[in-house]
């Protein structure tokens, strides 16, 4: 089955409605970090093609502008529609090219299609309003529009949602885009194209680009003055490059950038509750995601009880790849991620940290990690401060509630934050504490379409999804008349 699905998907660059070579025919290879073999090879865009990429957003956007609302909302229903029917289809191909299980990968396709249900409904909303001026001389029209062209950067951790999250909403607006996918997980963005070309999008609105070199291809085209907008979602190091470069046009830029999340379980917790949200907030996508619970600070007198009952679960779970039936935890991304994970590991128990379970990557082809828990996690170890994005959980404790706020807001991050109590004024107070984006109480999982997704400080600016995700595509236009 999945040789078949592979075969389904066009292995070209998706520019001006049209599937075409790479310039030189050059081809990058996608391999299953389960296995390491080679699942299939694809165009390798070069600084040309995204230049025609562009142009092609570029020729298409004073059309797609013009295009009636309820007809943008119709294309992105179609899409919702054909995606809920291929959810078999591109859950496969998401766990063959990055390595999450079936049943996620499954997930994240009812996660991701929501985007295009909801920026559905949304595009025939977009309004403006009408008052009149103080003094009574003129009338105020206020009018929203298309930004215009996007360029749009998209992660390999969740290859189909954060493909949609910015589609979605560009569509709704009027916008045309220039998608460059990550190059571990082209496959997922080149089957989408295919949906979007198949529910109705015209020619050009959608250019798709893989390539081996993002930087060169993309630098080009953030400096280009036909782009009007960037959006990225990966790392803040690479979210800081592109912001700079960016500056030079003055482009409207959203930047969804990396996470230190605090998981905060306070001694009034359900501990159970809190032992189930822990596992969501980091194991989901395997521990490869943004939102990913990092620090976990748990009250000292149920210390024992919940990292007892986190340790067990967490040993529990089947390693393996992502394919086979039962299998909760599949491989991170590369070898290098293994490598990475297993660092910062090594130097939280070089500093006093104990593992309870796991510790080591697991044996065999693939690039596979242990979910494991360490206790006594020193607040200098290098895990305290950096991204793990990878399955392990570094606990420690505390005892006053203002103490535990200033070490989880002790960080450059703030996307997301999770906290476990049964005291409503707490949950308040607490959600107001927290320099976060979001903030789940009492869960593990946070992101909703319904929702502005989104994070303050080294976790970047701009929010996707919710009333406020379709904002991040249009201008306002003020038009005064006078009497």
């Amino acid at each position: 089955m999945s040789e078949s699905a592979i075969s389904q998907v066009s292995t070209q660059l998706f520019i001006g409605g049209q599937w075409r070579d790479a310039e030189g025919g050059r081809t990058l290879e996608v391999r299953n970090p389960a296995t390491e073999q080679v699942l299939a090879k694809v165009a390798d865009a070069s600084v040309t093609d995204g230049e025609a990429a562009l142009s092609a957003a570029v020729a298409a956007q004073a059309d797609w502008a013009k295009t009636p609302p309820r007809d943008r909302s119709e294309i992105l229903r179609k899409a919702y529609d054909l995606l809920v029917e291929r959810t078999d289809f591109f859950a496969e191909l998401m766990t063959l090219e990055m390595g999450k299980p079936l049943a996620e990968a499954r997930g994240e396709v009812a996660y991701g299609s929501e985007f295009f249900r909801w920026f559905a409904e949304e595009a025939v909303r977009i309004s403006g309003r009408w008052s009149t001026a103080p003094n009574g001389a003129t009338r105020l029209v206020t009018m929203k529009q298309p930004v215009g062209p996007c360029l749009m950067v998209t992660p390999w951790n969740f290859p189909l949602a954060m493909g949609t999250r910015k589609i979605g909403p560009a569509v709704a607006a009027g916008c045309t885009m220039v998608v460059k996918p990550a190059s571990e997980t082209p496959l997922t963005m080149l089957a989408l194209a295919q949906l979007m070309e198949e529910a109705g999008l015209p020619k050009g609105v959608l250019n798709v680009l893989t390539t081996s070199d993002s930087g060169g291809v993309m630098e080009p085209l953030i400096r280009d003055p036909r782009a009007r907008k960037l959006t990225f979602t990966g790392s803040t190091g690479v979210g800081r490059k592109l912001v700079e470069q960016s500056a030079q046009q003055l482009l409207r830029v959203s930047m969804e950038l990396g996470g230190n999340a605090p998981f905060i379980v306070f001694e009034d917790a359900d501990v159970d509750a809190a032992v189930e949200g822990a596992m969501l907030a980091k194991m989901r996508n395997i521990g490869e995601a943004c939102t990913a619970a990092n620090r976990f600070f748990v009250h000292e007198s149920v210390a024992v009880e919940f990292s007892e009952k986190f340790a067990e679960k967490m040993a529990a779970m089947k390693v393996g790849n992502g394919m086979d039936d039962g299998v909760t935890v599949g491989p991170l991304i590369t070898a290098k991620a293994v490598a990475g994970v297993q660092e910062l590991l090594d130097d939280a128990v070089e500093r006093g940290a104990k593992v309870v379970t796991g510790g080591t990557p697991a044996e065999g082809a693939g690039y596979f990690f242990n979910p494991t828990v360490l206790t006594d996690v020193p607040r200098d170890a290098r895990m305290v401060a950096e991204e793990i994005f990878g399955p392990v959980a570094g606990l420690q404790t505390f005892t006053d509630e203002d103490d535990v706020i200033a070490r989880a807001n002790d960080t450059e991050f703030g996307l997301v934050a999770y906290f476990f109590t049964r005291d409503l004024a707490r949950g308040i107070r607490v959600s107001e504490a927290l320099e976060y984006g979001m903030v789940g109480v009492n869960q593990g999982i946070v992101s909703n379409p319904a929702a502005p997704f989104g994070g303050v400080k080294a976790s970047g600016f701009g929010r996707e999804g919710g009333f406020e995700g379709i904002e991040e595509y249009l201008e306002t236009k003020y038009v005064g008349l006078a009497l």
